[in-house]
């Protein structure tokens, strides 16, 4: 990157609009120049044509006026071939007549006029001429000029607009013309009417001033106007760019070296004050923003510290928990078969935790060699703390069975137990069983817990048992149990909520019916593949949105006490 890219680029722009600025303000310059200059000349010629117009008139009188009618009557005697022969000796005989001696009152008039040339400067010709309609034709009259000068009767073409423009005068403001000859280039021509004695028009008098000259000045003037312009130009951009260099360019690029080297050290793991080193005092935004990322370099080296921190507590707690994850599931069953010398039964749970732990939990255990215990729980909330309660709740569950009590019972302990201490308004709801396995009995009581799922005569259906109050809501209950008999090929599935509660992206559950409809799909088979058909089903229905709750699901297939071989 070219370090001084915006400095050339601010100086080009500047140029560029200095040089064009420059260009604009020398055409206004011309143009109104050159308009002075056209109005001093046409000023000046209708100033004297008016002035001469007045000579004539009072000086000469009736005099000029029979001679003009005299050269008039000639020219319009000529027809038009004879007037084709003008510049020739043969035309200025038709005028022979007209007295021009030096002793005539033509040459007086000749003296008039050229002292009106003598006293106004630039005056390029004055003559007193007629405006024919009927030829469309500028007859001369009188001609001072010395140089190229025309006698009466002389005559030149006149185009009609220009003719109409000076015989239609109303008498208000500048009677002249100005227009471009190929004979003498531009010419300003001023005309005024000289009145005869009957107080008619009839001639005019006309003054030319080439304008040729105000072109030449024109053009000196746009010269010297550039060349001053351009060198003002060059004057100031020289000098704003050394201060937008100085006061911009200089301080951007600081900053910018500055958060370079900033984000450099960020990759390379140090820690320096580049923006506070910084000297930066243009009283503007440039060093409030140096102000802006000196602080944010400061609060950006705490937040550096504070995320390091952060993030090495996020990791501690992750592998914390990760750890209470293993633990717990350390706690619950999981080699399968638990029971590999059993044949009077199989059985098969899993548990999906919804966080890293869950409060959902399942048990199976053997009280003695022909009561097999069974436990399907839910603590309620979530994490940490539902794992710990879930924790404490199967320990004093199992300690409570191993010692020989019934289920209703063992309920019925481990509420007093969890009541006596418990300060976190935690619960948690139970299904449990004992399996008298020689013979099939099952014994079962429920804390508000969801109904079991029992297959019998080939077919699940939820059996819809008496609830008691949820473990740990209230001290003094008392839990009752009912009795299931199974026979050989029955199928028992326990479960959580988390089950029926599965929700989609569309808020819809999956619900018991969904779930009966799944179990019945694998009744058949072993109670492993029953369980990963239902939580296939709940995974499609679900489509992957986010889980709610836990899920857990035991399975247990009593296949009738084994026979003596």
């Amino acid at each position: 990157m070219n370090k001084r890219s915006l400095t050339k680029r601010t100086t080009r722009t500047m140029l560029v609009l200095g040089i064009l600025l420059s260009i604009i303000a020398m055409v206004i310059g011309l143009v109104t120049y050159g308009t002075a200059l056209i109005n001093g000349y046409v000023d000046r010629a209708f100033e004297t044509a008016r002035r001469a117009s007045s000579t004539i008139r009072h000086g000469m009188g009736v005099h000029a006026e029979q001679f003009t009618d005299d050269v008039m009557r000639i020219y319009r005697s000529l027809t038009s071939e004879q007037r084709a022969k003008l510049g020739t000796e043969e035309y200025r005989s038709y005028f022979s007549d007209i007295d021009t001696s030096e002793d005539s009152d033509v040459s007086e008039w000749y003296y008039m006029v050229n002292m009106l040339l003598s006293f106004v400067i630039d005056l390029d010709d004055v003559y007193l001429a007629v405006l024919d309609e009927d030829t469309n034709t500028v007859v001369y009259i009188v001609d001072a000029d010395p140089d190229g000068r025309l006698y009466p009767g002389d005559w030149e073409p006149i185009p009609e607009k220009n003719l109409r423009m000076f015989l239609d005068w109303n008498g208000e403001g500048r009677l002249y013309d100005l227009d471009y000859t190929e004979l003498y280039g531009w010419m300003v021509t001023a005309g005024y009417p000289v009145k005869g004695a009957d107080g008619s028009y009839y001639a005019h008098m006309f003054v030319d001033i080439a304008a040729n000259s105000v072109i030449a000045d024109m053009a000196r003037f746009a010269l010297r106007m550039f060349l001053g312009m351009l060198a003002a130009t060059l004057f100031i951009t020289w000098f704003a760019a050394r201060r937008i260099k100085r006061q911009v360019t200089d301080p951007i690029e600081s900053i910018a070296d500055a958060a370079k080297a900033y984000a450099q050290d960020v990759m390379d793991g140090q820690r320096k004050a580049h923006f506070a080193a910084l000297d930066i005092h243009t009283g503007d935004e440039l060093e409030n923003l140096s102000r802006v990322m000196t602080a944010m370099e400061a609060d950006l080296a705490d937040s550096e510290q504070s995320i390091r921190q952060i993030t090495a507590e996020k990791e501690r707690a992750k592998t914390e928990m990760g750890l209470a994850r293993r633990i717990q599931g350390s706690m619950l069953p999981h080699v399968f078969p638990p029971f590999p010398d059993r044949r009077e039964f199989d059985i098969y749970a899993i548990m999906d935790p919804a966080r890293e732990v869950g409060g959902d939990f399942y048990d199976f255990f053997l009280i003695d060699d022909d009561h097999l215990g069974l436990v399907m729980a839910d603590v309620s909330g979530k994490g940490v703390p539902a794992a710990l309660f879930m924790m404490i709740s199967k320990v004093i569950i199992q300690s409570c069975a191993m010692l020989g009590k019934g289920a209703a019972e063992t309920l019925t302990k481990t509420n007093e137990a969890l009541c006596s201490s418990n300060q976190t308004d935690m619960f948690v709801t139970v299904w449990m069983g004992i399996l008298e396995i020689s013979t099939g009995k099952l014994t079962a009581a429920n804390a508000g817990h969801e109904y079991p799922a029992l297959m019998k005569d080939g077919r699940f259906e939820l059996y819809r048992d008496r609830h008691g109050l949820v473990i740990g809501g209230m001290d003094g209950v008392q839990y009752t149990e009912y009795e299931i008999s199974l026979l050989p090929g029955d199928k028992l599935f326990v479960y959580t909520d988390g089950l029926p509660e599965a929700t989609d992206t569309d808020g819809q559950m999956f619900g018991t019916d969904r779930m009966l409809a799944a179990l019945n799909d694998e009744k058949d088979a072993a109670p492993r593949q029953i369980l990963e058909s239902v939580r296939a089903a709940a995974d499609a229905f679900t489509r992957g949105a986010e889980p709610f709750d836990d899920l857990t699901m035991l399975c247990l297939e009593y296949k009738g006490p084994e026979k003596d071989a």
